[in-house]
């Protein structure tokens, strides 16, 4: 645009705050106006007017409102800042996490700041005894202490997506990046969780030690499990009687938030059970916050539990707030880089995250074998 020259005559007029009374004046004004718009508009324009642009006199007076072109950074478009991962991504990657991860929602979780994590619990507590009122007082054992030190591995993924696709201004890359992560985070740590060796990823509580002796003579960290009465199935009669007894092995204490957790399959098949009355042992929930339940417990379906087969541990019960622990650190860290395979460009994401079990009374399981 060649507007240049500030039309200080036409401003004045647009500002005047007399209005004339006099008609010859006013006639005088009305021609005087017409002359500088005429004069205004007439001027040579070096390029056709943008679309929607307003008359020259509005943009005299308010500078080209709504006419200008504006260019700037905005982060609907990848190039020109729209991939930048913001702090919030890692509230975006928890809730994902927290939704599709069911041991995590069930078992105790703890943020760490150090490489390594640990924690002291008592194995036995204080003994005491009967004494009359003069009778001397001899010393009384003290607790003793294990040192539980999680198993951690550092977990990553790596997505990738094309320079074009970034470039779409209408491609939102933080949830897209969130809900990528998310998904295989959640897919890696449900088997970690369950079935982990320890060997840089937590170690899952199907692979503590397991034994059928009671809480009493049991050794530390030793799980204990109740037999189904058949290889590979569930007794042919009286079934559900296992599963009585499976929740009657776990200490009362630990029965207070206890959950039942199976896979899918292994659930099917419970579902079918029925009680001496004909009424299934399977509650559904009778409200949409309310889970179903099994023998007046939740149930939390997990698909890295095994399938029912000869001498598998198919189904777990027990308090895995006590029994089982998760320890991370808070921070995800993402590394874009857009260098090491042209045209992609990778999302690398890690996070640092350990498991094990820390109080080996407070889950059972039920080994399928005679």
């Amino acid at each position: 645009m060649t507007y240049e020259t500030k039309a200080d005559a036409l401003e004045a007029v647009f500002d005047t705050a007399a209005v004339p009374d006099n008609g010859a004046e006013l006639a005088a004004l009305r021609t005087e106006m017409s002359r500088l718009t005429t004069m205004v508009t007439s001027r040579a324009i070096d390029r056709p007017a943008l679309a929607g642009a307003k008359a020259a006199p509005s943009w005299l007076r308010k500078g080209g409102e709504g006419g200008d072109e504006v260019k700037a950074a905005s982060i609907g478009v990848g190039p020109k800042g729209g991939v930048a991962v913001p702090r919030e991504i890692d509230a975006v990657i928890d809730r994902v996490l927290r939704a599709a991860s069911p041991i995590r929602a069930i078992a105790r979780v703890v943020d760490v700041g150090s490489v390594n994590y640990t924690k002291l619990i008592t194995t036995s507590g204080v003994v005491s005894g009967w004494v009359s009122e003069t009778a001397t007082r001899t010393e009384t054992d003290t607790p003793d202490f294990a040192e539980i030190a999680p198993s951690m591995g550092e977990l990553y993924a790596n997505p990738a997506a094309s320079q074009a696709m970034l470039d779409d201004a209408m491609f939102d890359v933080e949830a897209w990046l969130g809900e990528e992560i998310g998904r295989e985070f959640a897919r890696a740590e449900g088997i970690a969780f369950v079935n982990g060796d320890g060997t840089n990823k937590p170690k899952g509580f199907l692979q503590a030690p397991t034994s059928a002796a009671g809480d009493a003579t049991r050794a530390f960290g030793t799980l204990q499990f109740i037999t189904s009465g058949a290889a590979g199935g569930f007794a042919a009669t009286n079934p559900q009687d296992k599963l009585i007894d499976l929740v009657h092995a776990l200490a009362t204490p630990y029965r207070q938030g206890a959950n039942w957790v199976m896979n899918s399959a292994t659930l099917a098949r419970i579902r079918k059970m029925k009680d001496n009355d004909g009424a299934f042992l399977w509650q559904p929930a009778l409200a949409a916050d309310q889970p179903a339940t099994l023998l007046g417990y939740p149930v939390v379906e997990v698909d890295a539990m095994p399938d029912i087969a000869a001498d598998s541990l198919s189904i777990a019960f027990g308090n895995f707030q006590a029994g089982y622990i998760i320890a991370q650190r808070p921070e995800t860290v993402v590394l874009r880089d857009p260098f090491s395979n042209k045209p992609f460009v990778h999302f690398y994401a890690t996070k640092r995250v350990g498991g094990t079990v820390v109080d080996s009374r407070a889950i059972k399981l039920l080994k399928f074998s005679a």
